[in-house]
């Protein structure tokens, strides 16, 4: 049997490592700043088992880029955050951030661990869905222990299970429109909340950027994300749902800067890569025509918007360039010219 030292690590797994480090060290830096102000002992607790795992996250995926003689990415600093800024957030909102982080961490260490194959990133991912699990669970308890949680609408059941036997099912344009599948009201719901969150957290970003031109950027992702927000609520209220609640009046009116703008940046195009995916995944599975064309629209205004980011961070040199294979062209030309 190899030893795991002579087994390198695929290119999937490396890149699952260098996102990781990222979203690690750039949550070391929010939970740090988050305890400065926090007021509420269970939130606090809360934020110091993240803190620890992220920490513990960070030291060891330098210590398997190491191994590899990768260079550990830059990420995130002492530099990037100043936890004596003023309070710019209330207690429920890093209660719910922490809710929406974990939902996305879920999602994300299932992924990496389905694309390891070394046994070692395989426990690793494990232990790291296990610790996500673990504050999954007890952010919930308390979103509901404390009142602020915002449930999803409710359906009624039915008497019987059914077959669907005409094409108005898969109708939105014209004619009636068929009722929303629990699927796509789970979805919907999970975007709102998403979008929800995103909103306030640009809110804050858009009243503390340093750069007008990076506040400018901001506030056009608070624009779409509210627009976004609007069209998910119409359908809603044609259905006479319950829509999840918005968490602005939980941002204070501080205009002092926690962070750097080059970690605003990294947070808001974040939000925007992952509501992408989300909308991906929402598309795979719906069936009303009218929602499926509604998620395409909105999904190709945020890969603009992402790509006017990505943009605007390479103009300012924050860009980390991510592992990558070797350049045979360029290699082979270098061999011609010797």
């Amino acid at each position: 049997m190899m030893d795991r030292h002579s087994i390198k690590l695929t290119a999937p797994e490396i890149s699952s490592l260098w996102t990781q480090y990222l979203f690690d060290s750039m949550s070391i830096c929010f939970f740090k700043y988050a305890l400065e102000h926090l007021e509420d002992e269970d939130i606090i607790d809360t934020y110091k088992l993240a803190l620890d795992y992220s920490e513990l996250h960070v030291q060891k995926i330098q210590e398997f880029f190491k191994e590899e003689n990768f260079p550990v990415p830059q990420g995130f600093t002492e530099e990037d955050v100043d936890i004596h800024a003023p309070r710019l957030f209330q207690d429920p909102f890093y209660l719910q951030y922490m809710y929406i982080m974990t939902l996305q961490g879920i999602t994300g260490y299932a992924l990496s661990l389905s694309t390891s194959v070394r046994s070692d990133l395989r426990k690793y991912y494990i232990a790291c869905n296990h610790e996500v699990t673990n504050l999954f669970e007890k952010t919930l308890d308390l979103l509901l222990s404390k009142g602020i949680f915002s449930r999803p609408p409710v359906i009624t059941p039915a008497q019987s299970i059914d077959f669907v036997d005409q094409q108005s099912f898969l109708t939105g344009f014209l004619g009636k429109r068929r009722p929303l599948t629990a699927m796509e009201i789970g979805d919907i719901t999970f975007n709102m909340n998403k979008m929800n969150l995103h909103v306030a957290l640009k809110v804050g970003f858009s009243q503390v950027a340093h750069s007008e031109k990076i506040r400018e950027y901001i506030v056009r992702g608070m624009e779409i994300a509210d627009k976004h927000i609007e069209a998910f609520d119409s359908v809603f209220r044609e259905e006479k749902l319950n829509s999840p609640v918005s968490w602005q009046s939980y941002v204070t009116n501080s205009t002092t800067s926690p962070f750097s703008d080059k970690f605003l940046m990294y947070q808001v195009q974040l939000s925007t890569q992952l509501a992408i995916a989300y909308y991906g995944t929402a598309l795979s599975v719906t069936s009303r025509r009218d929602l499926a064309i509604k998620y395409v629209s909105l999904t190709a205004e945020l890969l603009r918007f992402a790509e006017d980011g990505t943009n605007l961070m390479i103009e300012n040199k924050w860009l980390e360039e991510p592992p990558s294979a070797s350049d045979r062209r360029a290699l082979s030309k270098d061999i011609r010219i010797k």
